[in-house]
């Protein structure tokens, strides 16, 4: 009987694979032997299809950029609509893969999936009337903006140790130990109470361009 021939090592394998232990136990956990085990192979056979772990990794944060919807820049959407939905949509991606950001903070460099991003972002803004420069800081505002949101919660700095906040030390945090159980709600509505700030402010912005153009 024929042995079971094993699945074809392929980039798509390789990233599948980078991605679960990076996000299992971390960016420092990624090396070419760990993978190779991972995918029952030799290392050297990794880079016929990868030069480098950096390459790797920068493959797995791709991915991830390739999960974030941009439909809502396409049909004429008004553009706060659009970068409101756009920015839940990127902060969610980033939410199921928080180990990669570190290597997404570098921005997007040749990266497909991260170009496209910052293409459509561009595109949008420059199409509702925003000039380049603008649209460029635009991008960048809110790329930093979501980024920090994701590298950690706010809430679970807190611990749910009544005792660890002696109202003689810190007489504003007598409820503090509450939000490490409450982190969903309190990350999400910081995240929200942020967006809607920066998109009025933006949208101030907008108006006075308009009177002046």
């Amino acid at each position: 009987m024929a042995r079971p021939r094993k699945p074809l090592l392929s980039r798509d394998r390789i990233v599948e694979a980078a991605g679960a232990l990076v996000d299992a136990e971390g960016l420092e956990a990624v090396s070419t032997r760990r993978l190779a085990a991972a995918l029952g192979v030799s290392g050297p056979s990794l880079y016929n299809h990868f030069r480098t772990k950096d390459e790797i990794l920068e493959a797995v944060a791709d991915s991830v950029s390739g999960r974030v919807d941009l439909s809502m820049f396409d049909g004429g959407r008004e553009w706060r609509e659009a970068l409101h939905d756009w920015a839940h949509s990127y902060r969610a991606a980033l939410a199921d893969h928080p180990n990669i950001v570190p290597v997404l903070a570098r921005g997007p460099g040749r990266r497909p999936a991260g170009l496209r991003v910052a293409d459509a972002v561009f595109g949008a803004m420059t199409a509702a009337g925003w000039p380049p420069a603008q649209a460029t800081r635009i991008g960048a505002l809110m790329r930093y903006f979501i980024l920090g949101s994701a590298v950690a919660s706010f809430a679970r700095g807190f611990v749910d140790d009544r005792t660890a906040y002696d109202p003689g030390d810190y007489p504003h945090l007598g409820q503090a130990h509450l939000l490490a159980e409450r982190q969903r709600e309190v990350d999400e509505g910081a995240f929200e109470t942020g967006l809607t700030a920066l998109l009025d402010g933006l949208g101030l912005q907008y108006e006075a361009l308009r009177q002046t153009s």
